[in-house]
This record gives structure tokens, C-alpha cells and sequence, in this order.
């Protein structure tokens, strides 16, 4: 036991590595760019001022989306995921496979879980021992099931998911503003200093060497940021844009869209005076979340394009996708057990 608690903590004390080399270059950055560059380098107090200000607006977002993106306790399934006792018991001493995906489809039943694994048994965890809600995933760095887990990101050393996904994106942002601050107003003397309009002191070495960590970083970090605002546009996390959820009609990968402004303010609320700061504003609990309308029956598609005021489809159509942002009726696909199989029904909800 001691071996591997020994083990286990220096695991822990390792991953903080990224975290402290982040530390060491964004305060190596705060020293070279107000000492070596705004007190010794820059000769213009108003400009000086100026840049002060900038440099510390940018850097205070920055830090303070990024200490969000650490600190903030991803948020786990809770007891209602959990298997009430007598099916506990159950599952525990059945050893048959299907014996046992009875037993947590019955408990999944009345609960919002709508997809499934590959082979369409219901997920669940047994580290955790919970049902897994929809867009939940087990992090083995972390050790625990994560709601709308997006990825374990080693540069915050913290599973990046629903509680804290906004600041992660926020994060990026902030990180790449920082950089385009530092490289938009070192430049000119980055310059001045590699064509040696200004004599060789101790500041020329941090001048060209910020420039060059400040664009670099701002490459790499603007390519991520890119990334993931595509998958808000597209609600989906990093983990379905390389496997798409499964539901009971099959693999989706739009199965979470509900249009690029629904999905937007399911990440940074649907309030726009919350969306630059780094306070948790996303919509929803995280263990439920609203699929779209697709793969259903004509019959049910017509009944329930006439219940919106849409036209009806042809004949013979056998799927449909409805986007949410068109329309102010969230559909959702429900499934029911019955007899000899499996059905699909439609539930129709108003928003308020």
C-alpha cells in the first residue's frame, strides 16, 4: 500500500509541471515586459502609461480565466445516477452480461439518459458505480466520471468539462489577446533593437526573446482556440467530434445541436454582459441535456411538423432533422422498452 500511495503522489506532483512552467514564463513575461521595457526601454511616459494599462488588463483577464480553468471542481453525475439498493445488489451478483443490462435499462428508464454505447447497452461506470448521464465520461487521471467531459487538459491539470468549460475557452481567448498585446507593442522595439537603433543593453536579450515566445504561443494557442469554437458552434465536445454519441436510432454527431445560437449560449449562458468574464453562467445541469429531431417515423415527423407550424413531409421520407434554431419547441427522442423489442416516441416540450 505505501508503494503505490507513494507512487500515486508523485504522479500528482508531476502532473503539476505544466502548470508551473505556464507560471514561470507568464511571470518571466510580467518581468521583461513592465521592467526591461516599459522603465528601462520605452522613453515616453504617456506611451509608457499606456501600454502599462493594456498590458495589465489583458494579463488580469488572462490569470483569472486561467486559475477558473484549474481550480474549478469538475462536476459529477449525482446520487439519482447511482443504482437504488435492491438493483445494486442485483447487478453485483449477476454475472451474466445481459442479465445485467436488464437490470440498468430498467433503472435507466426514468432517467434523462438518451445515448448508449456502440452496441447500444446502457453506459456505466463501474469505477463510479453510477449509470453514466448523457455526455458523461470516466477520466482516469482524475479518477471520477466527469459531466460533458471535453478532454483532460495537462496545462491546467484539471478535467476540462461542464463546470468549467466556459473558462476554458476564455482562457484560450484571454491567452491569445495577452500575446497579441505583447507582440503589437514590442515590435517596434524588437526592431529597433535586431537593426541596432538602440544600444546593446540588459533589456535587448528580454525584447527579442518576448517577441519571439509571445507569437509563437499566440500560433499555437490560436490554433486550439479556433478548434474549440468550432465545436461550441457545433455543440460537441472533443471526445464526440472524434466518436460520434450513439442513440438509440444510431451514431449522431449532431445529435446535441440545436443551432449555432442555442448552442453557443449552452456554453456562455444566454445572458451577453456574462460572456467576457470568467464567472459560470452555461445553461442547464449537465446531466440532462436536448437532442434533435432525427431518424423517426414519417407519421410521427408530419404530426409533429403540424403541431409547429411547418409544412409536412413527402411520403416515403424516413428521416428528419429539425434545427432548433428555427423554432421555438425543443423535440426530443425517448425510448421505450417494450415486449418484444424496442420502439422510438417523440416527446414534445414547449419552452417558456
Amino acid at each position: 500500500m505505501a508503494p503505490s500511495h507513494a507512487l500515486r503522489c508523485c504522479k500528482r506532483a508531476v502532473n503539476w509541471i505544466p502548470v508551473l512552467f505556464i507560471h514561470l514564463v507568464v511571470g518571466w513575461s510580467y518581468y521583461a515586459y513592465v521592467v526591461e521595457l516599459c522603465v528601462y526601454t520605452i522613453p515616453n511616459n504617456e506611451e509608457r502609461i499606456s501600454y502599462l494599462v493594456l498590458f495589465h488588463v489583458s494579463i488580469t483577464m488572462f490569470i483569472w480565466s486561467y486559475w477558473k480553468s484549474i481550480w474549478s471542481t469538475p462536476a459529477s453525475p449525482t446520487k439519482a445516477f447511482c443504482l437504488p439498493r435492491a438493483e445494486k445488489e442485483l447487478y453485483e451478483r449477476e454475472e451474466r452480461a445481459e442479465r445485467q443490462q436488464e437490470i440498468l435499462k430498467k433503472v435507466a428508464r426514468n432517467l434523462p439518459v438518451y445515448t448508449r454505447t456502440v452496441g447500444g447497452a446502457v453506459r456505466y461506470c463501474d469505477s463510479c458505480q453510477v449509470i453514466k448521464p448523457d455526455r458523461c465520461h470516466h477520466c482516469s487521471t482524475c479518477e471520477m466520471c466527469v459531466l460533458k467531459m471535453d478532454h483532460h487538459c495537462p496545462w491546467v491539470n484539471n478535467c476540462v468539462g461542464f463546470s468549467n468549460y466556459k473558462f476554458f475557452i476564455l482562457f484560450l481567448a484571454y491567452a491569445s489577446l495577452y500575446c497579441v498585446v505583447i507582440c503589437a507593442t514590442v515590435v517596434q522595439y524588437f526592431i529597433k533593437f535586431w537593426t541596432k537603433q538602440l544600444p546593446d543593453t540588459h533589456a535587448k536579450f528580454h525584447i527579442l526573446f518576448l517577441f519571439f515566445v509571445a507569437a509563437l504561443f499566440f500560433i499555437s494557442i490560436l490554433s486550439l482556440l479556433s478548434y474549440h469554437l468550432w465545436l461550441v458552434g457545433k455543440n460537441r465536445t472533443t471526445i464526440e467530434a472524434f466518436r460520434a454519441p450513439a442513440f438509440s436510432n444510431g451514431p449522431d454527431k449532431n445529435g446535441f445541436s440545436l443551432g449555432f445560437s442555442r448552442n453557443v449560449a449552452e456554453v456562455f449562458g444566454d445572458e451577453g454582459k456574462y460572456w467576457i468574464f470568467p464567472i459560470f453562467s452555461s445553461l442547464g445541469d449537465g446531466q440532462s441535456f436536448v437532442t434533435r429531431l432525427v431518424h423517426i417515423d414519417p407519421e410521427q415527423a408530419n404530426s409533429v411538423l403540424q403541431h409547429n407550424g411547418k409544412s409536412p413531409v413527402n411520403v416515403g421520407e424516413t428521416s428528419l432533422a429539425v434545427p432548433s434554431d428555427t423554432q421555438h419547441t425543443v423535440i426530443d427522442n425517448s425510448k421505450e422498452k417494450m415486449d418484444e423489442g424496442q420502439r422510438d416516441s417523440v416527446t414534445v416540450e414547449r419552452e417558456p
